[in-house]
């Protein structure tokens, strides 16, 4: 499996590189969203030469782009005009335009080169890293998919600059989970303030980026990425609040199995928590709630035979995977979530 090459460079980078050698007789489709074609494809094609000739089409925006009819409907647009393996799939957008591109890509004629040019924070930092593609099947997120690399991931902070302050807090959330389980210097620093330096996001990118290339095929290492996830899919899909949001709690929750299980300082778990009020409300999840919330873990695709793996944390930068968790100790951890 090839490694995708980082471009932290930006639009200016992706430029260069696209005017070598290695593109030559290369046919460029981008793939975006309403927003994205609205906010970043100018400054895209402005910055990016190779790019002002390619066409485009247009996904619906968010999660809903994430599913076997709109995939069916790119393959078939991809048919009819003629696309064969010459043709690169440019995925500008945040985590599910990366998401589903990278899932056509791997799809299309046994495979296309295809590059992401993660917008929205979340995806500089995580979703665009790493060649998980999926889309979403049977009311379950991201349960159809292939480890497919890209071949660039472009690396622009100037994108951050269209989004909305919810969209920076969705795309920090996951930074800090980064954060917390590799470099406890950096988790510190992160929720130590509210502003975050572009040398931030690029950092949380090359530390993706090597846990990525240590185990591409997320068997091993790789597995400390999902901190907070377990909770945070659950709690996604049942509150229908933004990903990074959703892991920003599944954290907390986290954390607070961490402190009982694994000998979390208390102290740290605080802290966390008082850096996570400060920015989101908690929900309160009532047993039925609850009860909503287990079916959708149990079928999380990082289980293996009967119980709920999680990953905890014996403290900042020492993470333990595949932890398994109880119904009962979901249950106690949600009830005290908002506490």
């Amino acid at each position: 499996m090839n490694d995708s090459k980082i471009l932290y460079g930006g639009l200016a980078a992706l430029g260069r590189e696209l005017a070598t050698g290695r593109w030559e007789g290369a046919k460029y489709v981008i793939l975006l969203d309403e927003n994205t074609f609205q906010h970043c494809l100018p400054l895209l094609i402005s910055k990016v030469e190779p790019l002002q000739e390619a066409e485009f089409i247009e996904v619906p925006v968010g999660e809903e782009a994430k599913s076997l009819e709109v995939a069916a409907q790119v393959w078939q647009t991809l048919l009819e005009e003629d696309a064969d393996r010459s043709m690169v799939l440019v995925n500008l957008g945040g985590g599910c335009v990366s998401d589903l591109g990278g899932f056509l890509a791997a799809g299309y004629k046994r495979g296309l080169r295809h590059i992401n040019v993660p917008t929205s924070l979340l995806a500089m930092a995580d979703a665009a890293i790493g060649g998980k593609t999926a889309i979403d099947f049977g009311g379950v997120k991201n349960s159809l998919g292939h480890f497919y690399q890209p071949a660039l991931v472009a690396i622009d902070t100037a994108f951050l600059a269209t989004l909305p302050e919810a969209e920076i807090l969705n795309g920090a959330f996951e930074m800090v989970k980064t954060a917390a389980v590799t470099d406890p210097v950096l988790y510190k620093g992160l929720i130590s303030t509210d502003h975050l330096p572009a040398r931030a996001v690029k950092e949380v990118a090359r530390i993706k980026a090597r846990v990525v290339k240590a185990d591409p095929l997320d068997r091993s290492i790789r597995h400390i990425l999902n901190f907070g996830h377990t909770f945070g899919h659950a709690i996604e899909v049942h509150s229908r609040l933004p990903h990074g949001v959703a892991v920003g709690i599944g954290m907390k929750a986290a954390m607070y199995l961490s402190v009982k299980k694994m000998n979390l300082a208390e102290a740290i778990y605080n802290e966390y928590s008082a850096w996570l009020a400060g920015r989101v409300e908690v929900p309160a999840y009532s047993l039925r709630d609850i009860e909503a919330m287990l079916p959708l873990m149990h079928n999380d695709k990082k289980n293996a035979g009967d119980g709920i793996s999680c990953v905890l944390l014996q403290e900042p930068g020492a993470p333990a995977i595949d932890v398994t968790v109880s119904d009962h100790e979901v249950r106690d951890t949600f009830l005290k979530l908002n506490r």
